[in-house]
């Protein structure tokens, strides 16, 4: 699997957790933690724990230079 799938998958998962922090934010209602049985849920732990994973690696998008630095390629 390339980068390219990790990365999609990483901000999917950011996208999750932020949409959950605006609703708890707004409404102070925890989706992840009404769909797995509550905050304290291993269930609920573990999308806590993988949101958390997906952050550290789109920190390295940040920091990722390939894309900037790849070379233009003509086309015929």
């Amino acid at each position: 699997m390339d980068h390219s799938f990790w990365d999609k998958l990483c901000l999917s998962l950011l996208c999750i957790g932020g949409l959950n922090w605006g609703l708890v934010g707004l409404f102070r209602f925890d989706l992840v933690a009404w769909l797995f049985g509550g905050a304290d849920s291993f269930l609920s732990r573990a999308v806590y724990i993988l949101v958390a994973a997906a952050a550290v690696w789109c920190l390295t998008l940040i920091f990722r230079l390939d894309d900037r630095e790849a070379p233009v390629r003509s086309i015929g």
